[in-house]
């Protein structure tokens, strides 16, 4: 790879950070070609993109980038792939769910929202984030709740005050 090569992948990877607020670091080494395949397929269904990186490439891309990676360049060693999302969630449930078949992929690090995660044993904590529409949905559902008791209150009270009127206004006729 020649110097102008790595400097146009070190650009492209910083823009890749800078624009994603979900990322993943996860160990793939040791996975056949099918096992990939399954993965990255896996990956494409849940809107995850996954990328194999050289680690010094990435390095030198974090420290290029505006956001404090914390530790997470410490963990850049042996084979590291890259994983992107829109939910904070879905790079994790895809490893968790890949794993009931394989030992790999090993979670290294994550970087959502300015949080850092450290290691493998953060994947159950990491797959129980709530996606930011998830939250929404629950906020909203909360919301409704208050205000739909109300309404069926008012119907059904309504009701009951219609009867005693009509019932009223028969025994003065």
């Amino acid at each position: 790879m020649t110097r102008e090569q790595k400097s146009q992948v070190i650009k492209d990877l910083t823009a890749q950070l800078t624009e994603n607020e979900t990322i993943y670091l996860a160990d793939i080494s040791g996975l056949d070609a099918g096992s990939t395949s399954n993965l990255r397929r896996a990956c494409f269904k849940a809107g995850v993109k996954l990328a194999v990186v050289k680690n010094t490439l990435l390095k030198k891309a974090m420290e290029s980038s505006d956001k404090d990676f914390g530790e997470l360049p410490e963990v850049l060693k042996g084979n590291t792939s890259l994983m992107f999302a829109e939910a904070s969630n879905a790079p994790a449930k895809v490893i968790k769910a890949f794993r009931k078949k394989s030992e790999k992929p090993l979670l290294k690090g994550a970087f959502i929202e300015e949080a850092i995660y450290i290691g493998d044993d953060q994947l159950d904590t990491l797959v129980d984030i709530k996606s930011k529409d998830e939250l929404i949905g629950e906020i909203i559902g909360l919301l409704q709740s208050p205000a739909k008791n109300v309404i069926s209150a008012l119907k059904s009270g309504g009701g009951i005050i219609a009867g005693i009127v009509k019932t009223l206004s028969e025994r003065e006729g």
